[in-house]
């Protein structure tokens, strides 16, 4: 065989129509479509006590208006609780549209529907809305003190207390040769996809179905959240992701209630109806992440070896709990990360607050986790005298220590079990990466220009691909054309390239052969969704087995036409041969038309290799019994539990003690995704996790003040890295297979992101001396922290100094 496409670098197929303006987004959709707008809640917390449309009713172009009374059956009932738990024992959601109260800035209240966007925002100008002002919560402080309640029937403002342990945690403190406590926080951040949401729904009145594209990360939850509460037959809904300007997480909450409103509108009114999220929507309605305050204690011996490790945390989930608590179950099952902790114990409180709502954003609790433990780590370090590296070394899980149970338990219950790893060999390629026994003569240098220079190092582990399914769908046409389809979607991933690479190997096939389509229900209808690093692990493995399935039919087919045994023959090129004699052969396109009894009558080849395969036996059907007609074949992929994936990164940070201008000059990344499908795919998904890493170190948070209104509600005032600021990322990898499914795969769409703030935090500590306690951090604060005659002084740091 000369096809071989696994773990090469083929370029990304669906480049050169996104970078040319060719793409299909949900604005491409619809043109002449009526227009949605929202009025939204001005105020964190208010009682509504009257909402008064009559001066936009006049207004030419109005089509309709509707507020909470407007909303029937199940469109009147709160959103879903889309991962129940235990632990949380006091969810709220919010309604499509606000009911009584409003619990954050930019909480949907009225929805306006015109001729266009610009007269339904005239519209809305014209509504007017009647609050009482309530009292405000933001912040965990503030919940955590409940002074005041984000719900009234939830006073102490705590969503959920989610609790994990291993061992006596007490007992091992005590016996600690050594233990030492500190607090920390991370503040809240947003992703920002180039793409806000979006919803295009048109009603077919003649046969009752409704079609709904969305910017979407979850398409077929989308449909079945639309079906369920607008009262429809599922098999009458489809939802199509088409291309999908970005999603981090945000766009995985199912549904949004545009995704409701939007389609109900449309079916009331009988014409297609659209919205698009313009920017400052996305800051105050969309969902926010990272929040955490971290109360950490460790006990070590003098080696710096962990003897038990007791973490405190309280996670700010906003003013509603539709994604459950998963970010903090995240945080608490994998702050661990690569180290052999004996003894452990986690305890986060989940809280409210009057601000927008917390759902998984790239990373999803990881961060977090990783930024406990590895700035526990430095502290051992720091308090030994210790090389950073070689704390972290003493403390790594060994290669033969694998599988390796942690006794912990994900969401659904299944035990948190590493399948693979060799965390030494991380660090060591880390070290020799980065120059990490070079860092003293590079400080020498960088203080012979005038700048301070620092390095930090962080490590990870990070569950991926979990469950429960996902399935693929593949297809060979008479043409030779090769069709895959799987319900998951993409937002800039490359999934069309991969996913062609996995069916192109398999089936011997050449990739410009095959087409593959995602996220759209009419070609796949059962799905999970894109998030959490699975769809090269769920989706690959899932379509793998089905051109798996598709290679075996078209063996046995041909075998019958060429009169020889299965496992003589090969696929090639498309081309079905018999090994080592190439004459020998029949193309695969010619396969699939045989495979279907109507063929005679469509393809002179197919005639011809039916003819030299000789009379048929007519003592057998057409079509035998358990078989179908057609060269294709659906299979599902469902593991037992997660893949994890996992990297060490490492920073150089200088720092000019004039302006406190903090700049990331060199970034390593040593990652493990398992076997690699397309190396330049997983870089380009490493690169941009380290500028989302920057940004969540350096730049990005969201600033609300005390009354829950947020400061920086646009991109004049949020910042983010450009890429000035993105440093040069050099990467090496590391390939430790996947025992647990068939192609030996682990996840690596959130590797990026997930040490970044741990990294950096470590790299201006060494750099400046003092603690950094809180991230993201700026140059105003690094000047004001180094000013503080009060401000902790870290020891100077050996690096490289040999053990």
């Amino acid at each position: 065989m000369t096809t071989k496409l696994m773990g090469e670098p083929v370029r990304r197929r669906e480049d050169l129509r996104l970078i040319t303006g060719r793409g299909r987004y949900t604005d491409d959709i619809g043109h002449g479509a009526a227009a949605a707008a929202f009025v939204r809640s001005p105020y964190a917390h208010a009682r509504i006590l009257g909402i008064d449309v009559d001066a936009a009713l006049d207004v030419e172009g109005v089509i309709a208006i509707y507020t909470y009374e407007d909303l029937v059956g199940p469109m009147a009932e709160p959103l879903p609780v889309l991962i129940p738990h235990p632990q949380l024992t006091a969810p709220r959601t919010g309604f499509p549209l606000a009911r009584d109260v409003v619990q954050h800035v930019g909480e949907a209240v009225v929805m306006v529907v015109a001729t266009d966007r610009y007269v339904a925002e005239d519209v809305c100008d014209r509504i007017t809305v009647s609050y009482e002002e309530l009292p405000v919560v933001v912040g965990v402080d503030a919940a955590r003190a409940a002074a005041h309640a984000v719900h009234e029937d939830v006073p102490d403002n705590v969503a959920a207390r989610h609790h994990q342990e291993t061992g006596d945690v007490e007992a091992a403190l005590a016996a600690s040769a050594r233990t030492l406590s500190f607090t920390q926080y991370i503040e809240r951040s947003a992703c920002m996809p180039m793409e806000g949401k979006g919803v295009h729904a048109v009603w077919n009145h003649d046969d009752s179905s409704l079609r709904v594209h969305t910017s979407t990360q979850a398409s077929t939850s989308v449909r079945a959240a639309i079906a369920a509460k607008l009262q429809l037959s599922l098999e009458k809904v489809e939802v199509i992701a088409p291309d999908v300007g970005g999603g981090f997480g945000v766009k995985i909450v199912h549904p949004w209630p545009e995704e409701l409103l939007v389609p109900m509108a449309a079916i009331a009114l009988g014409q297609p109806v659209h919205w698009a999220e313009d920017r400052r929507e996305h800051f105050i309605s969309s969902a926010h992440e990272r929040e955490q305050r971290q109360e950490i204690t460790v006990g070590y011996d003098d080696e710096g070896r962990v003897t038990a490790l007791d973490v405190r945390a309280w996670h700010d989930n906003g003013a509603y709990t539709p994604y459950g608590i998963i970010v903090p179950i995240v945080t608490a099952t994998q702050l661990v990360g690569p180290y052999a902790v004996p003894v452990y114990r986690v305890r986060i409180d989940s809280v409210y607050t009057n601000t927008v709502i917390v759902t998984p954003y790239r990373g999803a609790g990881r961060p977090q986790g990783c930024y406990a433990m590895e700035r526990t780590m430095d502290r051992i370090a720091q308090d030994l005298g210790l090389d950073r590296a070689e704390v972290r070394r003493r403390n790594l899980i060994q290669p033969d220590q694998f599988p390796y149970d942690h006794h912990l338990t994900f969401q659904d219950g299944r035990p948190v079990i590493y399948d693979s790893g060799n965390y030494e060999g991380l660090l060591d390629k880390l070290v020799a990466l980065v120059g990490w026994d070079r860092a003293e003569e590079r400080r020498a240098e960088a203080a012979s220009r005038g700048k301070q220079l620092g390095i930090g190092m962080a490590m990870y582990v990070e569950g991926t691909g979990p469950g429960p399914y996902e399935g693929g769908h593949v297809q060979v046409l008479g043409s030779g054309k090769v069709l895959v389809s799987t319900g998951l979607t993409s937002q800039g991933q490359g999934h069309e390239t991969a996913f062609a690479q996995i069916v192109a190997h398999e089936l011997g096939v050449p990739i410009e052969d095959v087409e593959v389509t995602t996220g759209d229900t009419r070609r796949f209808g059962y799905a999970v969704g894109t998030f959490a690093s699975r769809a090269a692990v769920m989706s690959g493995n899932a379509i793998a087995l089905a051109a798996r399935g598709v290679r075996a039919k078209a063996l046995r087919i041909a075998a019958d036409v060429l009169e020889a045994d299965v496992d003589d023959l090969e696929i090639d090129e498309g081309l079905v041969q018999v090994k080592g004699t190439p004459g020998a052969s029949i193309p695969l396109r010619t396969v699939a038309v045989l495979s279907n009894p109507l063929r005679y009558a469509f393809d002179e080849a197919a005639r011809q290799a039916t003819q030299f395969a000789g009379p048929g036996d007519d003592s057998k059907p057409p079509v035998a019994v358990g078989d179908a007609p057609g060269l294709e074949h659906v299979d599902y992929y469902s593991p037992i539990r997660s893949t994890f994936a996992s990297g060490a990164h490492a920073a150089v940070v200088e720092i000019d003690p004039t302006t406190w201008e903090i700049d990331v000059v060199d970034y390593a990344v040593v990652h493990d995704c398992g076997n690699i499908i397309n190396p330049m795919i997983v870089e380009g998904q490493v690169h941009g996790g380290v500028a989302q890493g920057v940004g969540g170190a350096l730049y990005e948070r969201m600033a609300y003040d005390g009354d829950g209104q947020l400061q920086n509600a646009s991109f004049m005032d949020f910042l983010m890295p450009y890429a000035s600021e993105v440093p040069d990322v050099v990467i090496d990898h590391q390939e430790t297979p996947s025992p647990l499914n068939p192609l030996g795969l682990k996840g690596a769409g959130e590797a990026g992101v997930i040490p970044g703030t741990a990294c950096i935090a470590s790299a201006i500590e060494d750099a400046v001396g003092r603690r950094i306690a809180a991230m993201p951090i700026s140059p105003t604060e690094l000047y004001d922290l180094v000013r503080n005659p009060d401000a902790e002084r870290v020891p100077a740091a050996p690096t490289g100094v040999p053990a």
